[in-house]
Protein backbone atom coordinates (compact mmCIF):
# COMPACT_ATOMS: atom_id res chain seq x y z
CA UNK A 1 0.00 0.00 0.00
CA UNK A 2 1.17 3.53 -0.72
CA UNK A 3 1.96 5.80 2.18
CA UNK A 4 -0.25 8.85 2.58
CA UNK A 5 1.48 12.13 1.81
CA UNK A 6 0.94 14.79 4.45
CA UNK A 7 -0.42 18.09 3.17
CA UNK A 8 1.39 21.16 4.46
CA UNK A 9 -1.52 23.50 5.21
CA UNK A 10 0.47 26.67 4.49
CA UNK A 11 -0.19 28.32 1.14
CA UNK A 12 2.60 28.00 -1.42
CA UNK A 13 4.81 31.00 -2.07
CA UNK A 14 4.88 30.50 -5.83
CA UNK A 15 1.77 32.16 -7.26
CA UNK A 16 2.63 31.11 -10.84
CA UNK A 17 3.40 27.36 -10.61
CA UNK A 18 3.83 25.30 -13.74
CA UNK A 19 2.20 22.29 -12.10
CA UNK A 20 -0.36 21.74 -9.37
CA UNK A 21 -1.90 18.78 -7.58
CA UNK A 22 -5.45 18.55 -8.91
CA UNK A 23 -7.11 16.76 -6.00
CA UNK A 24 -10.25 14.76 -6.70
CA UNK A 25 -12.59 13.43 -4.02
CA UNK A 26 -15.38 12.35 -6.41
CA UNK A 27 -15.61 10.28 -9.58
CA UNK A 28 -12.40 11.77 -10.99
CA UNK A 29 -10.48 9.70 -8.46
CA UNK A 30 -10.81 7.09 -11.24
CA UNK A 31 -8.17 7.67 -13.93
CA UNK A 32 -10.46 6.51 -16.75
CA UNK A 33 -13.03 9.08 -15.65
CA UNK A 34 -10.44 11.83 -15.45
CA UNK A 35 -9.18 10.90 -18.93
CA UNK A 36 -12.45 12.18 -20.42
CA UNK A 37 -11.72 15.61 -18.98
CA UNK A 38 -8.15 15.58 -20.27
CA UNK A 39 -8.34 13.77 -23.63
CA UNK A 40 -12.03 14.28 -24.29
CA UNK A 41 -14.76 11.67 -24.65
CA UNK A 42 -17.53 10.05 -22.64
CA UNK A 43 -16.71 7.73 -19.74
CA UNK A 44 -18.80 4.56 -19.27
CA UNK A 45 -22.04 5.26 -17.42
CA UNK A 46 -21.99 9.00 -18.14
CA UNK A 47 -24.47 10.91 -20.29
CA UNK A 48 -22.13 13.69 -21.42
CA UNK A 49 -19.30 14.08 -23.92
CA UNK A 50 -16.35 16.17 -22.71
CA UNK A 51 -14.18 18.32 -25.01
CA UNK A 52 -10.98 17.68 -23.05
CA UNK A 53 -8.07 19.94 -22.14
CA UNK A 54 -6.02 22.03 -24.51
CA UNK A 55 -3.06 19.92 -23.36
CA UNK A 56 -4.17 16.25 -23.60
CA UNK A 57 -1.19 14.81 -21.71
CA UNK A 58 -2.22 12.52 -18.87
CA UNK A 59 -0.98 13.20 -15.30
CA UNK A 60 2.64 12.32 -14.73
CA UNK A 61 1.91 11.08 -11.22
CA UNK A 62 -0.81 10.63 -8.62
CA UNK A 63 -0.68 10.32 -4.84
CA UNK A 64 -3.28 9.46 -2.18
CA UNK A 65 -4.05 12.25 0.28
CA UNK A 66 -6.57 13.06 2.99
CA UNK A 67 -8.11 16.53 2.98
CA UNK A 68 -9.40 18.11 6.18
CA UNK A 69 -13.17 18.55 6.04
CA UNK A 70 -16.17 16.55 4.87
CA UNK A 71 -17.37 15.01 1.61
CA UNK A 72 -21.10 14.69 0.97
CA UNK A 73 -23.53 14.03 -1.88
CA UNK A 74 -25.99 16.69 -3.03
CA UNK A 75 -27.82 18.20 -6.04
CA UNK A 76 -28.85 16.13 -9.07
CA UNK A 77 -26.23 15.22 -11.66
CA UNK A 78 -27.45 15.34 -15.29
CA UNK A 79 -24.41 13.25 -16.21
CA UNK A 80 -24.85 10.38 -13.74
CA UNK A 81 -28.26 10.83 -12.16
CA UNK A 82 -28.32 11.07 -8.39
CA UNK A 83 -26.18 13.17 -6.09
CA UNK A 84 -22.70 14.53 -6.80
CA UNK A 85 -19.75 14.64 -4.40
CA UNK A 86 -18.95 18.00 -2.82
CA UNK A 87 -16.25 19.06 -0.37
CA UNK A 88 -16.73 21.23 2.69
CA UNK A 89 -13.25 22.27 3.89
CA UNK A 90 -14.73 24.03 6.92
CA UNK A 91 -16.39 20.93 8.38
CA UNK A 92 -14.81 18.44 10.76
CA UNK A 93 -13.50 15.15 9.47
CA UNK A 94 -11.29 13.79 6.72
CA UNK A 95 -11.80 13.31 3.01
CA UNK A 96 -10.14 10.51 1.08
CA UNK A 97 -8.80 11.90 -2.19
CA UNK A 98 -6.41 11.32 -5.06
CA UNK A 99 -4.09 14.13 -6.15
CA UNK A 100 -2.87 14.25 -9.75
CA UNK A 101 0.16 16.17 -11.00
CA UNK A 102 -1.14 18.30 -13.90
CA UNK A 103 -0.19 21.63 -15.42
CA UNK A 104 -1.87 24.75 -14.12
CA UNK A 105 -3.54 25.16 -17.52
CA UNK A 106 -4.92 21.62 -17.35
CA UNK A 107 -6.35 22.30 -13.91
CA UNK A 108 -8.05 25.41 -15.29
CA UNK A 109 -9.49 23.40 -18.19
CA UNK A 110 -10.72 20.57 -15.92
CA UNK A 111 -12.36 23.13 -13.66
CA UNK A 112 -13.95 24.86 -16.66
CA UNK A 113 -15.53 21.60 -17.83
CA UNK A 114 -16.87 20.90 -14.34
CA UNK A 115 -18.48 24.35 -14.51
CA UNK A 116 -19.99 23.50 -17.93
CA UNK A 117 -17.71 26.03 -19.58
CA UNK A 118 -15.62 25.51 -22.71
CA UNK A 119 -11.89 25.09 -22.00
CA UNK A 120 -9.78 27.84 -23.50
CA UNK A 121 -7.51 30.77 -22.77
CA UNK A 122 -9.83 32.11 -20.09
CA UNK A 123 -7.96 35.00 -18.54
CA UNK A 124 -10.53 35.31 -15.76
CA UNK A 125 -10.20 31.64 -14.75
CA UNK A 126 -6.39 31.76 -14.88
CA UNK A 127 -6.43 34.86 -12.68
CA UNK A 128 -8.72 33.14 -10.21
CA UNK A 129 -6.23 30.27 -9.98
CA UNK A 130 -3.74 32.90 -8.85
CA UNK A 131 -6.33 34.24 -6.42
CA UNK A 132 -6.91 30.86 -4.80
CA UNK A 133 -3.17 30.40 -4.35
CA UNK A 134 -3.07 33.75 -2.59
CA UNK A 135 -6.11 33.45 -0.31
CA UNK A 136 -6.87 29.72 -0.23
CA UNK A 137 -10.33 30.18 -1.72
CA UNK A 138 -11.81 31.80 -4.83
CA UNK A 139 -15.50 31.84 -5.72
CA UNK A 140 -16.10 32.10 -9.47
CA UNK A 141 -19.87 31.82 -9.14
CA UNK A 142 -22.70 30.56 -6.97
CA UNK A 143 -23.08 27.15 -8.61
CA UNK A 144 -21.63 23.69 -8.04
CA UNK A 145 -17.88 23.34 -8.55
CA UNK A 146 -17.46 27.09 -9.02
CA UNK A 147 -15.45 27.55 -5.81
CA UNK A 148 -11.72 26.82 -5.95
CA UNK A 149 -9.93 25.69 -2.79
CA UNK A 150 -6.21 25.41 -2.01
CA UNK A 151 -5.68 22.94 0.84
CA UNK A 152 -1.97 23.70 1.08
CA UNK A 153 0.98 22.07 -0.63
CA UNK A 154 2.86 18.81 -1.08
CA UNK A 155 6.53 19.07 -2.07
CA UNK A 156 6.00 22.80 -2.55
CA UNK A 157 3.29 22.18 -5.17
CA UNK A 158 -0.24 23.56 -4.55
CA UNK A 159 -3.02 21.13 -3.65
CA UNK A 160 -6.07 22.43 -5.52
CA UNK A 161 -9.65 21.27 -5.84
CA UNK A 162 -13.09 22.74 -6.47
CA UNK A 163 -16.45 22.51 -4.77
CA UNK A 164 -19.64 24.49 -4.14
CA UNK A 165 -19.80 27.68 -2.06
CA UNK A 166 -22.24 26.17 0.41
CA UNK A 167 -21.49 23.81 3.31
CA UNK A 168 -22.47 20.24 4.08
CA UNK A 169 -25.50 21.26 6.16
CA UNK A 170 -26.74 24.02 3.85
CA UNK A 171 -28.36 21.85 1.14
CA UNK A 172 -30.44 18.65 1.01
CA UNK A 173 -28.37 15.50 0.67
CA UNK A 174 -29.06 13.33 -2.40
CA UNK A 175 -27.98 9.68 -2.77
CA UNK A 176 -25.51 9.06 -5.61
CA UNK A 177 -26.14 6.65 -8.48
CA UNK A 178 -24.53 3.22 -8.75
CA UNK A 179 -22.33 4.31 -11.67
CA UNK A 180 -21.07 7.31 -9.73
CA UNK A 181 -20.37 5.28 -6.59
CA UNK A 182 -18.53 2.65 -8.63
CA UNK A 183 -16.16 5.17 -10.22
CA UNK A 184 -15.55 7.00 -6.95
CA UNK A 185 -14.87 3.91 -4.88
CA UNK A 186 -12.77 2.15 -7.53
CA UNK A 187 -10.74 5.32 -8.01
CA UNK A 188 -10.01 5.64 -4.30
CA UNK A 189 -9.04 1.98 -4.14
CA UNK A 190 -6.63 2.38 -7.06
CA UNK A 191 -4.98 5.33 -5.31
CA UNK A 192 -3.28 2.63 -3.26
CA UNK A 193 -3.48 3.85 0.34
CA UNK A 194 -6.74 2.24 1.50
CA UNK A 195 -8.11 -1.29 1.19
CA UNK A 196 -11.57 -2.12 -0.07
CA UNK A 197 -13.13 -2.34 3.38
CA UNK A 198 -11.87 1.14 4.28
CA UNK A 199 -13.03 2.67 1.00
CA UNK A 200 -16.44 0.99 1.05
CA UNK A 201 -17.09 1.99 4.67
CA UNK A 202 -16.00 5.56 3.97
CA UNK A 203 -18.21 6.04 0.90
CA UNK A 204 -21.25 4.43 2.55
CA UNK A 205 -20.91 6.68 5.60
CA UNK A 206 -20.95 9.99 3.68
CA UNK A 207 -24.01 12.26 4.03
CA UNK A 208 -26.33 11.40 1.17
CA UNK A 209 -25.11 7.81 0.92
CA UNK A 210 -26.15 6.85 4.48
CA UNK A 211 -29.34 4.74 4.49
CA UNK A 212 -29.06 4.28 0.72
CA UNK A 213 -25.74 2.49 0.25
CA UNK A 214 -24.14 0.00 2.63
CA UNK A 215 -20.45 -0.80 2.74
CA UNK A 216 -21.24 -4.19 1.21
CA UNK A 217 -23.19 -2.53 -1.62
CA UNK A 218 -20.21 -0.32 -2.40
CA UNK A 219 -17.79 -3.26 -2.30
CA UNK A 220 -20.06 -5.24 -4.65
CA UNK A 221 -20.11 -2.34 -7.12
CA UNK A 222 -16.32 -2.19 -7.17
CA UNK A 223 -16.24 -5.91 -7.93
CA UNK A 224 -18.68 -5.41 -10.80
CA UNK A 225 -21.89 -6.47 -9.10
CA UNK A 226 -25.03 -4.48 -8.38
Amino acid sequence: MKALRRIDATLPRDRHPERVWYTSYGSNTHLDRLAAYIRGGRPPGAAREYPGCRDPAMPVRSIPVELPGAMYFATESPVWGGGRAFYDPRADGRVLARAYSVTTGQFADIAAQEMYRTPGPSVALDLDVIDVLTTGRAELGEGRYETLVCAGQVDGIPVLTFTAPWGVNDVPWVPPSAAYVRFLAAGLLSAGAWDLDAVASYVASRPGAVDHWTAQDVADLVHGGG
